[in-house]
């Protein structure tokens, strides 16, 4: 009897204002036209427990949670995420598509708070062992484009949504330098173009992945 081939696990990263949520309905589309069975999911979420632990994160504004707090919290999280949730699914078959994962831990906690990447490393092997994303792409925009698209969803500004200018400027260069370390999992997207031509670059980026997957 065959086994069960397993799945591929794909993550879409990125800052506000580059246009993650549409473009991964766009990629969860191109993949389901494949015939690919697709799990769509988010962090910090995915689960109860880890949607619980994104509210008091995102919408505590009231809350002072400590930067070594929000850290656990992001790993407990996702913790919960992989073992109820990702594994799974990608034991089953079925592709994972995750909107932010580790790499945006590393952006934003270590990169934006300033927190040791060892710090962020340390956990990582506790949390995750050897899962990894198959690819990543990075949907990288300017501040003040991705400020700008920001302030036009008329939206209420989340705790990280809210940072100041000096906090998303590390929060981007920390996302660039990892896309430099891991050139082979890590596709940058100029999201700063119009929706036609980023998601031409997505497609060509994901027509190549997924030749090489089937």
């Amino acid at each position: 009897m065959n086994s069960v081939q397993k799945g591929k696990f794909i993550t879409v990263e990125g800052q506000d204002g580059a246009g993650k949520t549409t473009n991964i309905e766009f990629i969860c589309d191109q993949l389901k036209q494949r015939g690919i069975d697709v799990l769509l999911t988010r962090e910090p979420g995915g689960t109860k427990l880890g949607e619980e632990l994104r509210d008091l994160m995102l919408n505590g504004h009231d809350l002072r949670i400590n930067d070594m707090a929000e850290l656990l919290m992001m790993f407990a999280a996702r913790a919960q995420h992989i073992s109820e949730v990702i594994k799974p699914a990608i034991s089953a078959g079925t592709w994972v598509l995750c909107d932010r994962f580790t790499d945006a831990t590393f952006a934003y906690q270590s990169g934006g708070r300033g927190l040791p990447p060892h710090s962020v490393e340390t956990l990582q092997r506790l949390v995750q062992g050897e899962l990894q994303p198959d690819l990543t792409l990075l949907l990288d925009v300017d501040l003040s484009t991705g400020q700008a698209r920001s302030r036009q969803r008329n939206s209420g500004q989340d705790r990280f949504e809210s940072e100041q200018t000096a906090f998303k400027q590390r929060v981007r260069d920390a996302y660039l330098e990892l896309a430099r370390r891991h050139p082979n999992r890590i596709c940058v997207i100029d999201a700063s173009l119009k929706l036609s031509e980023v998601q031409k670059q997505i497609l060509q980026v994901l027509n190549r992945f997924v030749e090489s997957a089937l």
